[in-house]
């Protein structure tokens, strides 16, 4: 499974819709799960607290691991790999999971830190419900270097999604054979593009 993990407003359930379409695989956002299984996020933290959040939503990441069968994408929450030790008996094998995995990827907008606080306050203070950006600010000036210091392959959002796209897919690599094709390749952007338009006359 491809994790996919970075602050709000990196492009994750973006960059890992479009990802798992090209691989052919399922794609999963543990936020939307969450959402979906409990109920809302912001909803929840005011009426239980951002530590029983996170002890939920660890709770959800495993639950969606015994229930996905096959080799899929899933984007993690923003502050997943930035919970408090204690948050979950089970964080810390969860986290070193997360981390040791070869197909984990942090999603920042840029390697450079005032540049992505930008970008990321920029983002989030534009989607629905959002918190103000004083706020935003300070969160990502916090998890900025937990990610940035993962050792996993960053890649930046900052682009187009399909350069984003063909970077991670590159990264996969042919010899990945979680993800290959019969033909042992990982497909091509433009291939992906020429078998559609093939479908499309039939």
């Amino acid at each position: 499974m491809v994790r996919l993990v970075g602050p709000g407003g990196s492009g994750k359930t973006t960059t890992g819709a479009l990802l798992a379409a090209r691989l052919g695989v399922s794609f999963v956002d543990l936020d939307r799960c969450f959402s979906e299984r409990v109920g809302d996020i912001s909803e929840f933290i005011k009426e239980h607290g951002y530590h029983n959040y996170a002890r939920e939503n660890i709770e959800n990441y495993c639950w969606l691991l015994l229930q996905e069968n096959r080799p899929g994408v899933m984007a993690l929450s923003s502050g997943f790999m930035t919970y408090e030790p204690n948050a979950h008996p089970q964080y810390s094998r969860v986290r070193s999971e997360v981390e040791l995995c070869p197909n984990t990827f942090a999603l920042l907008p840029s390697f450079d830190r005032e540049v992505c606080v930008f970008e990321t306050v920029r983002r989030q203070i534009a989607r629905p419900f959002a918190r103000s950006g004083s706020k935003e600010e300070v969160t990502i000036r916090a998890r900025f270097e937990v990610y940035m210091a993962m050792p996993v392959r960053n890649v930046e959002t900052m682009r187009p999604a399909r350069a984003v796209v063909d970077e991670l897919v590159a990264a996969l690599g042919a010899e990945n054979h979680e993800f290959s094709t019969p033909n042992g390749l990982i497909p091509s952007a433009d291939e992906e593009e020429m078998d559609a338009r093939k479908r499309s006359m039939v």
